[in-house]
């Protein structure tokens, strides 16, 4: 077995991730390392790609949507994720595979049978076909078809919890937007390369790999809280783990057990942190990635600081990879609050404001610190 310490993953994640390094590639080249980033928050996911980045474009997630080259969908934890499209459809195979919408409990609370379930994905499938349409357009759209009329509210929700598990099975995806209007089409007539949803096997060692080449060394529970809230059974997905073999290395870290793509353990071993401070915007998947439940990476008496009311991931301030602090906006000026007195020099921190302030393309950004 491997061993390694906590710093040198941390220094391995922020190279992983383009955080040390930003990349010269694409919006997609990003999306694709960060298994996705979280866009129920436009401006988030902007920002997630822009600070990993030396050379996309202002706004480069939202473009690469519209070109169908990202895809928009209900992913990992039911939360909406910008995803290239081999991705997006390994991760809905293996969420969709949790059945979720065939527990009574789920269906007490929304009020749909999962043979109601099973309508709704072929009525969907067929007026989505060609057209893209608002949430009330597909809303009337659905309840002129026999036997959706009690489903209403539940469709018009803001929350989507009944369109997400038609999103899962591939009915839809969200569409460009209509001015402030949410819309919804069909993957196959607005993703490129979509080739529809494939069977949980095939896609977990895609989806695996891809997650513990970012996130990594990691159990099988860390993957599953990270992609279905740990909805899915435990003996499946250890067996994924299992049936990937000598693909995955197993990894001693101060006696937490995981693992990696056997292709990454000698830079993981390699690997150094160089003092750095960095900026992070909210929502962004260093934290999301791992969870803010790991007290390596989130002190746990401050976890409320980083994951607070209402859903709400605080945009973060990394020293050596740790979550040290949290940061705002407040007109031109950064607002830093760091978790303890420990001492970061105000010229680092200005440095990474600096940063912080080219990839967003903010000017004249001051920093704060409290």
């Amino acid at each position: 077995m491997l061993s390694v310490g906590w710093d040198q993953v941390f220094a391995w994640r922020l190279g992983r991730q383009f955080v040390t390094a930003p990349t010269a590639g694409s919006v997609e080249d990003v999306a694709t390392r960060l298994v996705g980033v979280q866009a129920q928050v436009a401006s988030a996911a902007e920002t997630a790609v822009a600070v990993r980045s030396s050379d996309c474009p202002a706004r480069g997630v939202g473009a690469a949507l519209g070109a169908g080259t990202l895809m928009k969908t209900w992913a990992m934890r039911g939360t909406l994720h910008a995803m290239v499209p081999e991705q997006a459809a390994a991760a809905l195979s293996l969420i969709g595979s949790a059945r979720t919408w065939e527990k009574p409990s789920w269906q007490k609370t929304f009020g749909a049978t999962p043979e109601q379930v099973t309508g709704l994905v072929e009525a969907v499938s067929g007026i989505l076909a060609d057209q893209v349409l608002t949430r009330e357009e597909l809303v009337d759209a659905v309840l002129a078809e026999p036997g959706f009329a009690h489903l209403g509210e539940q469709l018009r929700s803001g929350w989507g919890a009944v369109l997400k598990p038609l999103a899962w099975q591939g009915a839809l995806c969200h569409g460009p937007a209509r001015g402030s209007k949410v819309t919804f089409t069909a993957p196959g007539g607005s993703v490129r390369g979509w080739r529809g949803i494939p069977e949980p096997d095939t896609a977990a060692p895609t989806l695996i790999s891809a997650y513990l080449g970012a996130y990594g060394p990691a159990t099988p529970a860390a993957f599953d809280a990270w992609l279905s809230r740990n909805s899915l059974r435990k003996t499946v997905v250890r067996g994924w783990f299992e049936a990937m073999g000598d693909a995955l290395t197993e990894v001693d870290v101060e006696g937490r057990i995981g693992w990696i793509p056997s292709e990454f353990a000698d830079d993981l071993v390699a690997a150094e942190l160089d003092g750095s401070v960095h900026l992070l915007g909210p929502f962004d998947q260093y934290v999301l990635g791992p969870g803010t439940a790991d007290t390596a990476l989130v002190p746990a008496e401050h976890r409320s600081k980083v994951s607070r009311a209402a859903g709400w991931i605080s945009a973060l301030v990394l020293v050596d990879g740790r979550i040290a602090g949290t940061w705002e906006q407040v007109g031109n000026e950064i607002v830093v609050s760091m978790f303890d007195a420990r001492t970061v020099a105000k010229r680092t921190l200005s440095a990474a404001v600096n940063r912080l302030a080219e990839a967003s393309g903010a000017r004249g950004l001051d920093l704060r610190v409290d």
